[in-house]
């Protein structure tokens, strides 16, 4: 824990340190992702990320040169630090579990850059690379925090899958609005997403949709989450006074690579027949007062593996803040 605490620390200092855009403020978020809400605990249980994205005209020559920017187009980059945590049903048994979930850890860095056109599209290339096994620390993290609210060891842990470097090349892009409807006080908007992500942690294709009902909708793609869900840009612009809206959506992924369920790419490892398409239904509430945005989002997540007993639950929050 005081590892990870360490890393978030130098991260932030260089990242303040590489100052800003003139005229906006950089975006910072802390999110954290738990079956907790959905009064679970298996599958994928656990999942955290704190994330910095800086104000516009940064990564123009990147951007420009590897996504076809233009002069016109806004330009930002971003960078997180986040794990996530995955362990069966039976959280109890020492032995292992071949029809259950297997116990892992992914922590990872990612590096975004970020293109809003002028035609009203997002596009988003991330570079995610870490490792999964017990150098992700996803034993040492959940027994902690299980030891701190005094709750019971989780005893498998020696089952998980082993080290491996991981790496994600993600690609995504968004179209606002698909439709957009104005009224004093109130609007509402369809926001479609489509994208691939290749690597030896995740590969998958996906499309989705996301619409929107609230008090001064501002020009945004959707809070942080953690991948595979249907992740936002975290991008918002700060407001006179406060403005909020709901939002619902769902997204379909063709999944090939799912090293969490597949186990490990070289190496004997706990594995399960996955499933190789998954859908997520979510719904959830933003809150924005000023520069400050707070956001909740609950997850309906069709079965992802051959005979698992229910479909999967979860509940994320982010906090969000411009300086």
């Amino acid at each position: 824990m005081l590892k990870r605490c360490s890393l978030v620390v130098v991260l932030a200092s260089a990242l303040w340190a590489s100052g800003a855009a003139a005229g906006e403020k950089a975006t910072w978020s802390a999110l954290v992702e738990n079956d907790y809400f959905g009064s679970t605990d298996k599958n994928y249980t656990n999942g955290v990320r704190f994330g910095y994205l800086s104000a516009k005209g940064r990564g123009e020559n990147f951007a420009r040169r590897f996504m076809r920017a233009s002069p016109e187009d806004e330009t930002r980059i971003g960078f997180a630090l986040g794990q996530s945590i995955f362990t069966p049903q039976d959280t109890e048994a020492f032995e292992p579990l071949p029809d259950q979930h297997p116990y892992a850890g992914w922590l990872y860095g990612e590096y975004s850059v970020l293109v809003e056109r002028s035609d009203d599209i997002l596009d988003m290339l991330t570079i995610s690379a870490g490792v999964v096994g017990p150098a992700a620390l996803g034993e040492e993290v959940q027994n902690s925090f299980h030891r701190l609210i005094d709750d019971d060891r989780i005893n498998g842990w020696d089952n998980q899958l082993r080290n491996e470097p991981g790496l994600i090349l993600a690609y995504e892009r968004r179209w606002r609005p698909l439709f957009r409807v104005s009224r004093p006080g109130i609007g509402v908007d369809a926001t479609p997403n489509a994208g691939v992500s290749v690597g030896n942690v995740l590969t998958h294709g996906k499309a989705g949709l996301t619409l929107r009902i609230g008090r001064n909708l501002q020009g945004n793609y959707g809070p942080p989450r953690i991948r595979p869900s249907l992740a936002g840009a975290g991008y918002y612009r700060g407001v006179d006074t406060a403005s909020w809206y709901l939002f619902a959506g769902a997204e379909g992924r063709a999944v090939a690579r799912n090293i969490f369920l597949d186990g490990n790419t070289w190496r004997d490892s706990l594995s399960l027949e996955k499933r190789h398409f998954v859908a997520d239904f979510q719904a959830g509430v933003v809150i924005q007062v000023k520069s400050l945005q707070i956001a909740y989002t609950y997850v309906w997540r069709t079965k992802e593996f051959v005979n698992q007993g229910a479909r999967h639950e979860f509940g994320a929050l982010s906090l969000s803040a411009k300086f």
